[in-house]
């Protein structure tokens, strides 16, 4: 039986100056990308698609190391990322693995919004037999939970910063 567990993280900067330039903003995909992102794990693949290196992860004996190919979408004045493809390095043993990303962010009235859902399935790895499916899933939940605890993070800090440096090489200058 596969082990399922699943993600979902809301964001709301509000009051981000100047909000009018935040849609044009968002439609720079390549450096938004970047911003939400450590760039030493990104990769352009061409326009609009990356390969993500994500950091190391351990789950109870098991290290691995996700390989996420990503692609960005622009639909009704939101910025979209969904994951294509993921390859998993470090548990050679699994059999299946999936996992699916969809995210997005848009200019609101009060700022920026957002929201991101992370979700894994997986065949359960013979090193982890012993182990309850429910704690197992229960682990995996909490850190899939804390990845994009790190990402909201890094959003809330590093993309404000990154928008009003987009906006000084616009020419204008952020409140």
């Amino acid at each position: 039986m596969p082990l399922a567990f699943n993600a979902r993280q809301q964001l709301s900067l509000p009051c981000i100056e100047p909000a009018g330039l935040l849609p044009a903003y968002l439609d720079d995909d390549a450096r938004v990308v970047e911003a939400l992102l450590n760039s030493n794990q990104l990769e352009c693949l061409g326009p609009g698609r990356y390969r993500y290196t994500v950091t190391r992860v351990q789950l109870f004996q098991l290290q691995v190391q996700p390989i996420v190919e990503l692609q960005t979408h622009h639909r009704q004045g939101r910025l979209e990322l969904e994951a294509l493809d993921c390859q998993l390095e470090g548990l050679g043993l699994v059999d299946d693995f999936e996992l699916q990303l969809h995210s997005w962010l848009q200019a609101g009235p009060s700022g920026l919004e957002g929201e991101a859902e992370l979700a894994v399935q997986v065949s359960q790895p013979a090193l982890l037999k012993l182990i309850p499916a429910p704690v197992i899933e229960a682990t995996g939940r909490s850190l899939l939970g804390g990845i994009l605890l790190g990402i909201r993070r890094r959003v809330s800090h590093q993309l404000e910063g990154d928008f009003h440096a987009w906006c000084r090489s616009q020419g204008v200058t952020p409140h």
